[in-house]
């Protein structure tokens, strides 16, 4: 695991507005968070390297693609030990119907957050792909009724910002 990166206000702010919209321009979020571009760059670069920021991607809304069911399978897999967990990740993660994978804690060993065209599309991908591999001993798919994304990662509240950034 990682050492954790020292954040000051202004690499907060810089987290805040990438993750707002990470095609911002260097020069425009330099003026948005209120330091110089050469000085902006460095920041960046350093919490790339630190691995604060490890890339940047387009979120695609799986509605506008023909995947507009999307659904939460919780399942268990036994026996729980390292070897069939990796293999079960290895192999949920090939699917194009996966968006995310949380490995937990709980009732549940594993949380897959799949994206499909219909019910049928559902049921195949249960069926077919999950409920047919031998270590899986249970799960149970809730189907999502609405999906809320949450706002950028923000700092804990003894390190926020003291200055108001500019607007971008």
């Amino acid at each position: 695991m990682s050492e954790t990166a020292e954040l000051d206000s202004v690499d907060w702010l810089i987290l805040e507005a990438l993750q707002n919209d990470a095609t911002l321009p260097n020069r425009s979020l330099a003026e948005a968070v209120g330091i110089a571009p050469s000085t902006c760059l460095h920041r960046v670069r350093r919490l790339r390297d630190l691995g604060v920021i490890t890339g940047f991607h387009a979120v695609v809304d799986p509605r506008t693609t023909g995947l507009p069911l999307e659904a939460v399978v919780s399942v268990n897999v036994r026996p729980h030990t390292r070897p069939v967990v990796a293999a079960f990740r290895r192999f949920v993660m090939a699917q194009p119907e996966t968006r995310s994978l949380f490995h937990v804690s709980g009732q549940a060993d594993f949380l897959v957050h799949i994206a499909v065209a219909d019910s049928t599309h559902l049921q195949a991908f249960l069926m077919d792909k999950i409920a047919s591999r031998a270590e899986v001993r249970n799960l149970t798919s809730s189907v999502v009724l609405e999906r809320v994304e949450t706002r950028a990662l923000t700092p804990p509240d003894d390190q926020r910002p003291t200055h108001r950034r500019r607007r971008v």
